[in-house]
């Protein structure tokens, strides 16, 4: 939805799709989505993908580092702009513009203080088509991990639960959409415990 309220402003370019990837895996940190799906993503998007792959078990401090190499490569191309999906998490954009105003690059929140029930549905309505790809079974039922992110899997989320996951609660792999020039091919694969994280692993097809 962050992209989506960027490519509908039309104020700013899009230069490419910035993200993590933890080493000896190939996957997404805590979403456990494989690099060949984010690939296809961006693909489909007609997006630039950049991967900067982190250690597993990353510090901050090598977390920070390993990003920080790649605004650089962004600066050196005129890309000063990194946007957020951020939603209501106070401390997390504190955390952002603090350690991004020591790098030159400049944050930005599209989506800030959107209403989360509502934006959850208008995803929804728009068109998205999201499946999800790990639950914190701490707080949801490990059931969900796998169904896909539809209105009756809203009515079926505790009240404790934010309808968009903000608070970790689940994470999300986003297969189509109105963005997208085409749909990202996906079939659920197994569904795994490891820890306190339930993950469905998604298989491109």
């Amino acid at each position: 939805m962050t992209l989506a309220e960027i490519l509908r402003d039309g104020t700013r370019s899009v230069a490419a799709l910035l993200t993590t990837v933890t080493e000896g895996y190939d996957r997404v940190s805590m979403h456990g989505v494989r690099r060949a799906l984010l690939e296809q993503q961006a693909d489909a998007l007609g997006l630039p993908l950049h991967v900067v792959s982190i250690p597993q078990a990353a510090t901050n401090q090598a977390y920070e580092s390993r990003m920080e190499a790649a605004f650089e490569r962004f600066r050196i191309e005129g890309v000063t702009v990194i946007a957020f999906g951020d939603l209501f998490l106070a401390d997390i954009r504190r955390y952002r513009e603090q350690w991004l105003a020591q790098t030159g690059m400049t944050p930005i929140f599209p989506i800030w203080h959107r209403e989360t029930r509502d934006l959850a549905c208008r995803f929804i309505d728009q068109g998205f088509t999201a499946i999800l790809t790990c639950v914190d079974t701490r707080v949801l039922d490990g059931s969900f991990a796998g169904r896909a992110f539809d209105h009756a899997l809203l009515a079926d989320l505790p009240q404790t639960i934010d309808p968009c996951g903000e608070n970790g609660e689940f994470h999300t792999f986003v297969s189509g959409g109105p963005i997208f020039q085409r749909d990202v091919g996906i079939t659920p694969g197994d569904v795994v415990q490891r820890d306190a994280w339930c993950f469905c692993d998604l298989l491109p097809i």
